[in-house]
């Protein structure tokens, strides 16, 4: 059997039977923003959303906020719901862009077949409104002891008969020209081999999933003496940038508040502009509907390159989440490498609403790397690391990482 040939299946023992290529081909770009409206919502006939912060950021041009979810399942792998409502769910609940990801495990045991994969990407070609709504079909390579990762953009899918370790995963991703990310990291046991690092990848593994459901993974197993998931990735050598996703497995796509999302900084929300954007880690992880972050160092956007060894750098942060939240006290907490968990360059007290402006000196003697990790210091991180580390309070939401290079 080919990496290609999967059996059909039943979906009614899936979820029990469960062991613990991605997105459509592009479509040619067409003009058209989601965003002209300027309201926190996707274009929809009765979005559910009303509220939340104007589409535009006020620190950058060329480009506006589309809000994302890139990981979702359904009755084709260990979902509870009918994929023909997951799309318009998703679109209703105020959502600009959607990806279903059902699981491809062993010869389709509880994973897509053949059959299902073609339906995905059919039921994702009749949702796709270019300039409006972006629909994407992909999945999600799952190993129970390695971990999950979500793969979009390619034209075919993998499963663990054809691509049953990371190198082998790795290898089939960069055949097919997709993008892929790391989902839930820390959950599995192996953690992705430690996020073992393959150059050849870099470019193509674009994600690391910081909020899943309503969980922080930046801690994550800490109290089992594993180090950051993020720590680990990114001093590794990966260039992921962050997100946020619901994962959801039951019949409320987009609905549920409080789970992970994406905001994304896309050109124009179609395919290529979505994946345009995803390339450039133009992008930032959230668990609030609503919120638009956007994020220079020195003038150089989230998720690009610093092109210096040291300095002060000059951070602008724009903040906002409409209404809802105006003038609400936040932090913007600023990560850097460290051991076993993310090192903090500086804490700066801010709120919903406004653009903060803060210098901090960056080193690339210390690491390569340096994310902004907005949080509620009224609420406790649920999932917390060391004693007294900063980062103990409740996550609102992360930027894609800056990377310092020697010039």
């Amino acid at each position: 059997m080919t990496e290609h040939e999967h059996n059909s299946h039943s979906p009614l023992s899936r979820r029990s039977l469960l062991a613990g290529s991605g997105g459509l081909l592009m479509l040619a770009a067409a003009p058209g923003t989601a965003w002209a409206s300027n309201t926190g919502v996707a274009t929809s006939a009765s979005p559910v959303r009303a509220t939340g912060a104007a589409r535009a950021s006020a620190i950058s041009q060329g480009t506006g906020l589309v809000h994302a979810d890139l990981h979702n399942h359904t009755l084709m792998s260990d979902g509870d719901g009918d994929p023909a409502l997951a799309f318009e769910s998703m679109r209703s609940a105020g959502l600009d862009v959607a990806a279903l990801t059902d699981h491809t495990t062993l010869l389709s045991i509880n994973g897509l077949s053949r059959s299902e994969w073609d339906r995905t990407g059919r039921l994702a070609d009749a949702a796709d409104q270019p300039g409006v709504y972006t629909a994407l079909r992909g999945f999600e390579w799952s190993h129970p002891l390695l971990g999950h990762v979500n793969v979009w953009y390619t034209g075919n899918f993998t499963d663990l008969g054809g691509s049953s370790s990371m190198s082998r995963l790795y290898d089939w991703i960069g055949r097919s020209g997709g993008i892929g990310g790391f989902n839930h990291p820390g959950r599995e046991a192996l953690r992705f081999n430690n996020f073992a690092y393959n150059s050849a990848l870099r470019e193509q593994m674009v994600g690391l999933e910081m909020f899943n459901r309503g969980d922080d993974y930046l801690f994550d197993g800490w109290s089992d003496g594993q180090t950051s998931p993020l720590t680990a990735c990114l001093n590794a050598g990966w260039r992921t940038g962050l997100t946020g996703v619901t994962d959801e497995h039951g019949t409320e796509w987009g609905y549920p508040e409080g789970k992970g999302r994406t905001g994304i900084w896309a050109v124009e929300n179609t395919r290529n502009g979505v994946l345009a954007a995803m390339r450039d880690r133009r992008f930032f992880a959230t668990r609030v509907s609503g919120l638009r972050l956007d994020a220079t160092a020195a003038g150089v956007r989230m998720g690009g390159n610093l092109p210096f060894a040291q300095g002060d750098v000059r951070f602008v942060v724009d903040l906002d989440r409409g209404p809802e939240w105006a003038g609400k006290p936040l932090r913007i907490q600023v990560l850097r490498p460290g051991t076993a968990a993310p090192a903090v360059a500086d804490v700066i007290d801010t709120a919903a609403g406004r653009v903060t402006e803060f210098t901090v000196p960056l080193d690339l003697a210390d690491g390569s790397w340096v994310v902004l990790r907005i949080s509620d210091p009224a609420q406790a991180n649920a999932s917390p690391g060391p004693a007294g580390h900063p980062c103990n309070d409740w996550g609102v939401a992360y930027t894609s990482p800056w990377w310092l290079t020697a010039g």
